[in-house]
């Protein structure tokens, strides 16, 4: 019986002699030589490995796959075969790479072509869920598999190097805001929605924050595009409606809310100060428009005719949205701070509905009375 280091040997000494060979451009950082060149897909399920799950942290090198992150980047490339973007994954080769330039001098003596022995490993140091993405896809759509993606290949100098790029790689990686995510996103129809709300609504139009998912303390917006977007999202919710049918409805929403919430016109008018009004109100932070929109579904689900919803919302104009109203306190604020979790929400949108004489959810109902008993 072969035990696995005499398997996994005879499995190296069946490639000897056989190489890999990548177009390459050479390259140095700190001294060292990495590699730029283009990988067919089907190719990178076959050669780039990771570390097993089981291994200790302190042994591997790289974080362990979340899987449940696959179906959502396996789902992009499907449904964008013309236009999905993927960003060069990063590999350490546990083997000897002989690089040949297509000349002697000059710049040719930076592109040419590397080899790289069959029985070498390739380490994923950045792009794993890229890398198990790309197999997955490939299963339901092989035609994928004669595209290309970028790979920057390092040589690998053993795990205490492999591990220092994994943490230098995602050190400074910053995540972009929500905000500018729903800015730039073409493909979904509610960030269209929202942008054209921002942009064109006499409610919004030059008092939301484009970019940051946050607002300083001076600044002269109201609200921000991502709370925009997650209030347009709990609003039209479950909702079968046409993408401009949505955008009507959703515009007429919130200029009725409007009518009920004079603030958000005092800003316009310039009668009060945005950051005045975002310390001493909630309704224009996320919460509010989250907790909104959650009601204003539950009216729409009901029927979208505005002569229905619009009595039955007029209530709002009754509650109190200053932060002195103690009703608050354990709800939106929370040690004196507004909140967004998710049980913050629910107990928002419970306070709205009592208001507004509506029926809870059985979860809110449960959220509701642990918040009377006290333990919220």
């Amino acid at each position: 019986m072969i035990d696995q280091r005499g398997a996994q040997a005879a499995g190296e000494a069946t490639f000897v002699g056989f190489e890999y060979i990548f177009p390459a451009i050479r390259g140095v950082q700190a001294g060292r030589e990495f590699f730029v060149s283009m990988c067919p897909l089907r190719l990178i399920p076959k050669i780039f490995v990771f570390d097993d799950d089981e291994i200790a942290p302190e042994v591997r090198a790289q974080r362990v796959l979340n899987k449940g992150r696959l179906p959502a980047l396996t789902r992009y490339i499907l449904d964008n075969p013309d236009d999905y973007v993927f960003s060069a994954l990063t590999a350490s080769i546990d083997g000897e790479i002989t690089f040949e330039g297509i000349a002697s001098e000059g710049a040719g003596m930076r592109a040419g072509q590397i080899r790289v022995p069959m029985a070498a490993r390739f380490l994923i140091n950045d792009g794993q869920h890229r890398r198990a993405a790309i197999e997955l896809a490939l299963k339901e759509n092989p035609d994928l598999g004669d595209e290309t993606i970028a790979v920057v290949f390092f040589h690998d100098a053993g795990l205490g190097r492999s591990q220092q790029m994994f943490a230098d790689l995602n050190r400074h990686a910053v995540r972009p805001s929500r905000s500018i995510g729903v800015l730039y996103d073409q493909r979904d129809d509610l960030a269209s929605l929202t942008r054209l709300l921002a942009l064109k609504s006499s409610v919004f139009k030059q008092h939301v924050e484009m970019e940051s998912s946050t607002l300083s303390a001076r600044s002269r917006k109201l609200f921000t595009l991502s709370a925009l977007h997650s209030g347009n999202q709990s609003l039209l919710q479950g909702l079968e409606l046409k993408r401009d049918e949505a955008a009507v409805l959703a515009q007429a929403f919130w200029e009725y809310v409007d009518t009920l919430i004079p603030e958000w016109a005092m800003v316009r008018d310039r009668r009060m100060t945005a950051p005045d009004v975002r310390q001493n109100y909630i309704h224009s932070h996320g919460i509010a428009l989250h907790a909104l929109g959650r009601v204003g579904n539950s009216l729409l689900r009901e029927s979208v005719d505005a002569t229905v919803w619009q009595p039955r919302l007029k209530k709002l104009a009754a509650v109190d949205w200053s932060r002195t109203n103690t009703d608050w306190e354990g709800r939106a604020i929370i040690g004196g701070r507004v909140s967004k979790s998710h049980a913050q929400v629910t107990l928002t949108v419970t306070y709205l509905r009592r208001m507004l004489k509506l029926r809870l959810s059985p979860e809110e109902q449960r959220a509701e009375d642990a918040y009377q008993r006290g333990e919220s």
